[in-house]
């Protein structure tokens, strides 16, 4: 009995982004192959459109069951729902296209959850044609909690340098401060510690951020939020045994975690995790979903509706995405 390479799913996102170029310039590269088995779920006519903007070649194969899937160099195995129209153009906003993500990944959940394919790796939608295509939530990470009957996930980035998981994340920031307290606190501290634990780091160190300034400096700035709705999450993660200290001012914990003091940084809202990733690089970033019952990694950039197209996206994100995804999901197995 041998382990087998992990089948993951990866959906196509929003057809008029970057989505389809960018996942068949990752596929194109030979690596890709030596870390896990690839299936696309999305539209085989765009896949091969935007193969021909980027100057790729590649042989794009329709197929109905992940079983059909046949690992060729050079072939890109699709789950072909041919859910767009051909004319749908680059770059625009499109209602059919935001429907047509939706599905993709309703699709890949459904595999995911049949046992089907050990991970998904997810391309960028856009949120405003997701909604105008008849689907309201915030992202995908919302969109995966509600198709697989998760209660609640954590949105985690990571990066060569840095990993940061958010207590909150697509809310407006008053909505951010009202909502954070010290049970969600604990559950985020708790998710991101089982999932660096599961990832091979057996003991990880974490630093949790304030909300205010100085993470509020003894009461000079804020209301006593770090008092009220952090600290008291932070000392019942420690009596457990996790190692986990906080709150900490963001700006310096994320100095610390980028010399490799810690090993995951908690923000308490998007912006404070986003940014300084970001700064990293886009190239660089994956967005992972932690609690689904699923792996779930993603690009950490959106549809790029201004290069859409063009053939110049950058595909590495995509590759980290894959490989991340590849190294977190269980293997199967092989007679």
């Amino acid at each position: 009995m041998t382990a087998a390479l992990p089948r993951i799913a990866v959906t196509m996102g929003d057809g008029a982004g970057i989505g389809p170029e960018i996942i068949v310039k990752a596929l194109a590269d030979p690596h890709v192959a030596t870390m896990a088995r690839v299936v696309v779920v999305g539209d085989a006519l765009r896949l091969k459109q935007a193969a021909d903007v980027a100057g790729v070649a590649v042989d794009i194969v329709t197929i109905t069951d992940v079983d059909e899937a046949t690992e060729i160099p050079g072939r890109i195995n699709v789950i072909d729902l041919a859910l767009l129209p051909e004319d749908l153009p680059f770059g625009q906003l499109s209602a059919k296209a935001g429907d047509a993500a939706y599905h993709y990944i309703r699709v890949a959940s459904e595999l995911a959850m049949a046992g089907k394919v050990q991970a998904i790796c997810t391309a960028p939608l856009n949120k405003e044609a997701l909604h105008a295509g008849g689907h309201v939530f915030p992202g995908h990470t919302e969109l995966l909690a509600h198709l697989t009957g998760t209660p609640e996930v954590s949105m985690m980035l990571s990066t060569e340098k840095v990993k940061v998981i958010h207590v909150t994340t697509h809310i407006g920031l008053i909505d951010a401060v009202n909502r954070i307290e010290p049970g969600l606190v604990e559950r985020v501290i708790r998710r991101g510690h089982k999932a660096l634990v599961d990832a091979g780091t057996p003991d990880p160190k974490i630093g949790v951020c304030g909300i205010n300034p100085h993470a509020g400096e003894n009461g000079l700035f804020g209301y006593g939020e770090e008092e009220s709705k952090i600290n008291p999450a932070v000392e019942v993660c420690r009596a457990d045994g996790i190692d986990v200290h906080g709150a900490l001012p963001a700006d310096t914990l994320f100095f610390l975690a980028g010399r490799g003091d810690y090993d995951l940084v908690v923000a308490m809202y998007h912006d404070q995790g986003h940014g300084p990733v970001k700064v990293l690089g886009l190239e660089a970033g994956v967005n992972v979903t932690i609690g689904l019952p699923v792996i779930r990694t993603s690009v950490d950039h959106g549809t790029a509706f201004d290069i859409a197209g063009t053939g110049v996206a950058d595909h590495r994100s995509m590759i980290e995405a894959l490989r991340l995804g590849a190294e977190m999901a269980p293997r199967a197995v092989d007679a």
